[in-house]
Parts: C-alpha cells; structure tokens; sequence
C-alpha cells in the first residue's frame, strides 16, 4: 500500500493517466472516497490514459457508462445508488469488462462481490483541500506499479 499526495485536481487526473498505462484487461479499479474527493476525475484520467476521447463524466443515475473509444474498453460504474450486492450482481459487470477496465465509484459499498485481485484505490481530502490517494491490492503486480507511480 502507498499514498501520493495530489496538491491539485490536475495531479488527480495525471495520477489515474499513469495508473492506465499499467491496466491490463479484465483489471477491476475499486474507487473509494467522499463526495467531491476526486473519484471521477481520476476515472477520467485513466481514460485519457487509455485514449478515450470522449469527456467522462459521473454515471450516478444511469449506474454505468461505457467508453469504447481507447485502445481498451472501460466500463465506469457508480454503486453509490444500489441497495444490495444483489443488484451489483445483477449488473454482471465483472464479466463484461474482461476484455476492458472495470472502473467503480463508491466501490466500498460491494468491495466483498469484487475478485480478490482487485486495486482499491481510496481517496482523502486533506485540510488544505489536496488529495492523498491510496493505492492497494494484493498481487505483487498491484504493489509493484504502485512503487513506480509513487515515484
């Protein structure tokens, strides 16, 4: 586990950019933090990461939205709206994104419906308003790319 302290919103996007060019397909991102911590905005740097060339923005209501556009597909996804693990189930988006990136806002909320080998990334927004931003997953490969963003 690491942290990197984000001074501004573009060190947040910059920070999701660099994360995307170590996914790979199947790679499921669990985004955690309140509201306004910057959740989004990293997503929307991991798509750039990826060459999406739409502008991403929050799926609140509509849970999912879909960016085909990169060189990997990424499904953004906001659970902070369901009322079970059940209808996170239902949404089957695990399997859907194993040829792409499963991005997930509020992922706290199903992080037990996630694979074991997921990267939980959490957000804090510290006194002066910056971010620090965790990053933490099991496999040696999460632990190794997260070395090489802190630096």
């Amino acid at each position: 586990m690491i942290s990197i302290h984000c001074p501004g919103p573009a060190d947040t996007a910059s920070l999701g950019a660099r994360l995307a060019a170590h996914l790979r397909p199947g790679d499921v991102v669990a985004l955690c933090g309140p509201l306004g911590s910057g959740k989004t905005l990293f997503t929307g740097g991991v798509a750039s990461g990826l060459g999406v060339e739409e502008p991403v923005t929050s799926p609140s209501f509509i849970l999912v939205r879909q960016y085909t556009s990169g060189f990997l597909p990424l499904i953004h996804a906001d659970v902070y709206r369901l009322s079970s693990r059940n209808e996170f189930d239902d949404l089957d988006l695990i399997d859907d994104a194993v040829d792409g990136i499963l991005v997930i806002e509020w992922a706290d909320a199903i992080e037990a419906a996630l694979p074991p080998d997921h990267l939980r990334v959490e957000f804090v927004i510290d006194d002066d308003d910056s971010r620090v931003v965790t990053l933490d997953g099991s496999p040696a490969r999460w632990q190794e790319m997260a070395t090489e963003l802190q630096a």
